[in-house]
């Protein structure tokens, strides 16, 4: 099947501010692009790109003073199939992991293991290890925060996430990461894209989305402690070992969003949407 993906943000700033963004999709679903994701914007500025440490794309600009829309919409090809399962995915010994995966070992700005660690292993220290251990911190995870936008907070850590039970996929995707990494399992943050194709209404505005991965049986695999279920038309835009490092947006400068939309739609052979409720 094919998707449609994109994003429309508008600032009011106080004066000339430079800005960064992570917001491209992510090399790895560079073969699947058939219209890539240009960034234009209105005003018109000047745009420029790099690669960040973790592999990202992402954008700097000087949004000028005044209201300034920046909009990018994708195609892309997608296999139409669900998240894939992998129960006997094993879990690996420490000394035995690749040298990149242990830096997702580790706390990180938003993911305090040092905190939730004792909390972890009486948790979990019982259950199976590898993929059912994993499955395991998204259940609890899932069934213990309530998610709710008013909930949400910049400041807000995993530590911070189990004992106020609220928050948003962000939050949710932290503290299953930061209980991953105290049981030893490597963690990484994504952010990216996520369709509502093949859930049931009512559905809300769209919103970029937040998972996790974890190392299991030597590759990476996909969990989201949000939905806690597999989900089809998942594409991802940045990873790293938290928000901080892929954040969509971070300015120099006073601002204020006054507008924001994101879509992630099925489209058919004519280029049309297809309605969710036909799905």
């Amino acid at each position: 099947m094919n998707l449609n993906v994109g994003y429309e943000f508008t600032y009011r700033c106080e004066r000339a501010t430079p800005m960064l963004f992570v917001l491209n999709i992510h090399s790895e679903r560079v073969p699947d692009i058939v219209v890539p994701d240009r960034m234009t914007t209105t005003p018109n500025v000047a745009v420029t790109t790099y690669r960040d440490s973790f592999g990202n794309w992402c954008s700097r600009l000087v949004a000028p003073a005044g209201d300034f829309t920046m909009t990018a919409s994708a195609m892309l090809h997608d296999s139409g199939e669900r998240d894939a399962v992998v129960p006997d995915a094993p879990q690996h010994r420490v000394e035995d992991l690749p040298d990149d995966t242990l830096q997702f070992l580790l706390p990180s700005r938003y993911c305090e293991t040092e905190l939730l660690s004792d909390i972890a292993w009486s948790l979990f220290g019982n259950t199976p290890e590898g993929w059912p251990r994993v499955q395991a911190i998204c259940d609890f995870v899932h069934q213990r925060v309530t998610f709710g936008y008013e909930h949400a907070r910049v400041t807000k850590t995993a530590w911070d996430v189990y004992r106020e039970r609220t928050g948003v996929c962000r939050d949710f995707t932290h503290l299953g990461v930061t209980l991953c990494r105290a049981m030893n399992i490597p963690a990484r943050y994504c952010t990216g894209y996520l369709s509502d194709i093949g859930t049931a209404g009512p559905y809300t505005d769209g919103d970029f989305a937040g998972w996790f991965e974890a190392y299991l049986g030597g590759r990476w695999h996909t969990f989201d402690p949000r939905n806690n279920e597999p989900r089809i038309g998942r594409v991802l835009v940045a990873r790293g070992r938290d928000a901080a490092d892929v954040p969509l947006s971070h300015s120099f400068g006073a601002n204020t969003l006054t507008g924001f939309k994101v879509w992630a739609d099925e489209i058919d052979e004519h280029g049309a949407v297809v309605p969710l409720g036909v799905r």
